[in-house]
């Protein structure tokens, strides 16, 4: 009976042994066929993140050339308008009456200088009959050219007058969108008040840079932005640098088609400027396994065991930067689906 007993046991063991062999040869397989990546220590671009704005290249203020209240307001925010387009219009009252006022002038000035011409016609016609002498029709002939010149700066005047009325029209002075109108109808404006204020130029993503890591960049290079949850929303080339610094900074602008896109200016971005080169470990996206908040990459021991190591890594161009957890050399595997270590 004890012989038996005993007999019952190894064969237990046995086919203990047995199932463990069987599952450390399934977990080296599986190892064994995932997808192999080596670390290595790579020097890579130094991406500071920096905030930026996209801002129109350009802007122009629509201002008032008269003092007056404005009377009419054509455009609101957001329109588009054209160079030479009628924005606003401002009304001086004294200009009105000014206008008349030499209106009248001129047409005193006017008949003034047809009672001269008659006046002269009949002394010429007196002195070809021998009746005045030449002093006369010299006399006659001068004040009808006074006259003339009396009523030609009548003219003049009533022109100017309305011409400075006339300026009272707000113009865009250039193809824009219009950013600001901050001057209600109805408010009295002052000669060279700005009414409204239009975009001139294209619109680009302007960033500033501490002058040392401004002589990083170089006009062309490609700078990638990211919106407000830190996904990259489009790629800047550097279209000028600007040689002016302020406060020790230099202003950067950007071309951005997407960003240029949408529409608005000042939106708030974050470039990752280039700032320099170093030295990190950066692997595939794809060989980051992530539960519960806490990253985790499958590593390969010497000896072909597959095992989860936490590692802490940050956002790269090309992949993902790890900071801890690995050493340069080690081999990761990827991710199985539906297996040990596939993605949660």
């Amino acid at each position: 009976m004890k012989r038996l007993v005993l007999l019952a046991a190894a064969a237990a063991v046995l086919s203990g042994c047995s199932n463990a062999g069987e599952r450390s040869e399934k977990s080296v397989a599986a190892g064994a066929g995932a997808e192999r990546f080596t670390v290595h220590r790579l020097l890579i671009d130094d991406l500071r993140p920096t905030p930026a704005l996209a801002v129109s290249r350009d802007e122009a203020d629509a201002r008032a050339r008269i003092s007056g209240v404005l009377v009419k307001l054509n455009v609101k925010e957001g329109d588009y308008v054209r160079k030479g387009q009628v924005l606003a219009v401002v009304r001086d009252e004294r200009l009105g009456l000014q206008t008349s006022a030499y209106d009248a002038g001129a047409a005193a000035a006017e008949a003034e200088a047809l009672r001269a011409r008659a006046d002269l016609a009949r002394t010429q016609d007196l002195y070809d009959h021998g009746v005045y002498a030449k002093a006369r029709l010299e006399q006659v002939q001068a004040a009808a050219k006074a006259a003339e010149g009396q009523w030609k700066a009548a003219k003049a005047e009533r022109a100017a007058s309305a011409e400075l009325a006339a300026e009272g029209a707000v113009l865009a002075p250039a193809d824009g969108v219009v950013l600001r109108a901050p001057v209600p109808a109805g408010s009295v404006v002052m000669p060279g008040q700005s009414i409204l204020t239009l975009t001139a130029g294209p619109r680009v993503v302007r960033l500033q840079l501490p002058e040392a890591q401004a002589g990083a960049l170089k006009l062309g290079q490609v700078v990638a932005l990211r919106g407000d949850d830190h996904t990259v929303v489009d790629e800047g080339m550097v279209r000028q640098i600007y040689p002016g610094l302020a406060s020790g900074a230099a202003t950067v602008d950007l071309n951005a088609p997407k960003v240029a896109a949408d529409g608005f200016v000042g939106k708030r971005l974050e470039a990752l400027a280039p700032v320099g080169r170093r030295l990190a470990m950066v692997v595939p996206a794809r060989f980051i396994v992530s539960r519960y908040g806490v990253d985790y990459v499958r590593a390969v021991s010497k000896t072909g065991q597959v095992g989860e190591v936490v590692v802490q890594t940050a956002p790269a161009a090309d992949g993902v930067e790890i900071l801890s957890g690995l050493a340069d050399g080690d081999v990761l595997a990827g991710p199985v689906a539906n297996g040990p270590g596939a993605a949660k």
